[in-house]
């Protein structure tokens, strides 16, 4: 039987989970629109659940997208993605050196050491690793990579710990060079997880795309013009509009944007090389 509401699944990163999609709620269904959330604690569940028909929408990180996307093609179903916010497009991550690195270009990096965070995370491992290999060098082969962090508790990326010790790892002269998303490689610099004036960047992954709202059919799905009105809502929202502003603030979005999938390619291909690599190279060190 088709729902009457539509049931979104997001991660439960934490109290500002609740306190944004409460506030969406309530404005949606002000405007009308029958809206409900779950809160999952991993993305492994919230992918699951939208593949088994549980939800009807997920808002997903890239590595969500492309897990569910590529699940739904074995199945001969097809996820659709439905919105981004604008700072969702054309991200990139970073192989990041202390400033005072002998280091010019990834070739260089032959022979060193280089540090990431969790073997799952699409930002600080599977891109930087596969922009290792576009240079030529593969990891046991030609370098040695320290994962730090462990996926063992299942796909968390919004848990930074891993991403945290190996830029520590670099600003202490445990490693040569970190996998970082350019973000956090920012936000490092600003919070004190290393000096900024200690710390430039080697080299710049190719730009990709972040976080959509992954849409996927099922039997149980609520109607598809309830769906396709909350796309159009999403996409009205404002944030010079006073009751939604704390909420769009918190989800660092200043306006929503019609989806693209066309900037996922190198994530995709980041996704395939990591997959072929032997499970001992991706061992976390700690």
């Amino acid at each position: 039987m088709k729902r009457d509401t539509i049931l979104m699944g997001a991660a439960n990163f934490g109290p500002g989970a609740v306190t944004i999609w409460d506030g969406f709620r309530a404005w949606f269904n002000k405007k009308g629109l029958p809206f409900e959330y779950i809160l999952y604690n991993t993305y492994d569940r919230q992918i699951s659940e939208l593949l088994l028909g549980h939800i009807d929408v997920a808002w997903n990180d890239p590595g969500g997208w492309i897990h569910t996307q590529r699940t739904a093609e074995k199945e001969g179903r097809k996820a659709e993605a439905l919105i981004m916010r604008d700072a969702d497009f054309d991200v990139a991550s970073v192989l990041a050196v202390r400033s005072d690195s002998k280091f010019q270009s990834l070739a260089d990096l032959k022979g060193a050491t280089i540090a990431v965070g969790n073997s799952n995370s699409v930002e600080s491992t599977m891109l930087p690793v596969f922009a290792m290999k576009e240079a030529g060098l593969e990891p046991g082969r030609d370098y040695k990579l320290l994962v730090y962090g462990s996926s063992g508790n299942g796909y968390l990326p919004w848990i930074m710990d891993g991403e945290v010790a190996a830029a520590k790892a670099v600003a202490e002269g445990k490693a040569d060079a970190a996998g970082l998303s350019e973000a956090n490689y920012q936000g490092f610099g600003n919070d004190g997880t290393f000096s900024a004036n200690d710390m430039r960047v080697l080299e710049y992954t190719p730009k990709y795309d972040h976080c959509n709202l992954t849409y996927l059919e099922s039997p149980n799905s609520a109607p598809r013009e309830l769906i396709d009105r909350m796309t159009e809502l999403f996409l009205e929202m404002s944030y010079n509009d006073p009751e939604l502003q704390p909420f769009m603030e918190l989800e660092y979005v200043k306006q929503w944007k019609p989806a693209r999938t066309t900037h996922y390619e190198s994530i995709d291909r980041a996704w395939d090389f990591t997959e072929s690599l032997a499970r001992d190279i991706l061992k976390p060190a700690v």
